[in-house]
């Protein structure tokens, strides 16, 4: 497929200082290049085996050995001792795609759902004395799957969307201070793009499962691939934990909480004009949940320096909660700007009239899940670390 195959090592020159800061970047061709750019002897690197994954088989994972006869050669990049300051330059790009990746593989899990509900006949319609049976689209606990779907879904991608504005400010913007502001609130976004979204694409492509009922179950309905395929992007790029431990440690706690509360005060500056529109349910909702959020930031930065271990055990919940806050928060703006469309003369008003109520549905089922999650993050800390190693 390839003429040669570049790999990217992360590896320790002989006299690197010892943990992270000693690491190295290098180049590792299959073949090695003549001077002339033309390819001489083969590498000292060979794949061992390719992996047995539970998902994502159209990508392989291969097992791979460097150095078993002559030793590999490889070039350096960059600095000695610089490698994962490089990487982490790559891996904020990768993390973004991740948790683009993740909306991705929930909407088509989506799809699937609302196409098997549409099709699939089932029993009566509850409360009907017709005796036929219906879609299970019609009935209402299949309904508040796909609504749990498509609510999430649509607040993932505004919110993904939000972020990648930002990359853009951040890198083209002509005033310096207006692109520093972006880049701290792209920084403070990735790991809940990558976190939430990502954690949300397990329950996502769950729920298209469970949609299906037993044939969900049956690999012929293709349902089941999307779950396997999802539980990967939790995991690579850095676990949905890291994500975690970079959002209270770097991203809020050594910024003072700046940018976290910005977001929060632009959030209730939307929650008035919802107010003010007339979208009581979800002005009153996402104003709690804000509350909610502002006093988790408060309780990070005040644990993270003098008790790291109880920021640290609420630090998941922390990144859903402000997963779930600023979504609802986009799902408001969502909803104004549907309000705002409906006026015009030629105006979809049924996909704009779905947004709003998607928005509404939104604030109604998933915002109150954040006044929990602040309950572990502020008093569940305790709990989670009380048992002895020896005591699991």
């Amino acid at each position: 497929m390839a003429e040669n195959i570049v790999h990217l090592v992360l590896a320790r020159l002989p006299d690197a200082p010892a943990g992270v800061k000693g690491i190295s970047l290098f180049i590792v061709p299959k073949f090695l290049v003549n001077a002339d750019g033309s390819l001489g002897a083969r590498n000292d690197v060979r794949c061992v085996s390719l992996e047995h994954k539970l998902g994502i088989h159209g990508s392989p994972t291969a097992v791979m050995s460097f150095g078993d006869n002559d030793g590999a050669v490889g070039y350096l990049v960059g600095e000695p001792n610089k490698g994962l300051n490089y990487m982490f330059t790559m891996m904020n790009h990768a993390r973004l795609g991740v948790g683009i990746e993740g909306v991705a593989v929930s909407e088509r899990a989506y799809q699937k759902a609302v196409e098997y509900a549409r099709d699939r006949v089932q029993s009566r319609a509850v409360g009907s004395p017709d005796p036929a049976g219906v879609a299970i689209i019609r009935h209402p606990d299949v309904r508040r799957m796909l609504m749990t779907m498509r609510a999430q879904i649509e607040a993932q991608r505004a919110l993904t969307f939000y972020a990648a504005a930002a990359l853009d400010r951040a890198a083209r913007h002509p005033v310096a201070a207006e692109a520093a502001r972006n880049q701290a609130l792209l920084n403070f976004l990735i790991p809940i793009v990558k976190g939430w979204n990502t954690e949300q694409a397990n329950e996502i492509t769950s729920l298209a499962v469970q949609v299906h009922g037993g044939m969900g179950y049956i690999e012929e309905t293709g349902v089941a691939q999307y779950y396997r395929d999802a539980r990967i992007t939790a995991i690579y790029e850095g676990t949905t934990g890291i994500q975690a431990l970079d959002l209270i440690g770097r991203k809020t706690a050594m910024d003072h909480g700046v940018v976290a509360r910005a977001l929060l005060a632009e959030a209730q500056s939307t929650a008035g004009k919802l107010q003010a529109a007339g979208f009581d349910s979800i002005a009153g909702n996402l104003s709690s949940a804000i509350a909610d959020a502002e006093r988790c930031v408060a309780f990070i930065l005040e644990t993270f320096g003098a008790q790291p271990q109880l920021a640290a055990a609420g630090s998941v919940p922390f990144l859903k909660l402000m997963g779930i806050v600023l979504g609802g928060w986009q799902m408001g703006r969502a909803a104004l700007i549907a309000k705002d469309k409906l006026q015009d003369a030629d105006a979809d008003s049924d996909f704009l009239n779905a947004k709003i109520v998607t928005a509404r549905f939104f604030a109604e089922h998933l915002l109150p899940q954040v006044s929990g999650l602040a309950a572990a993050i502020l008093k569940g800390a305790d709990s989670a670390l009380a048992l002895g190693d020896d005591q699991f």
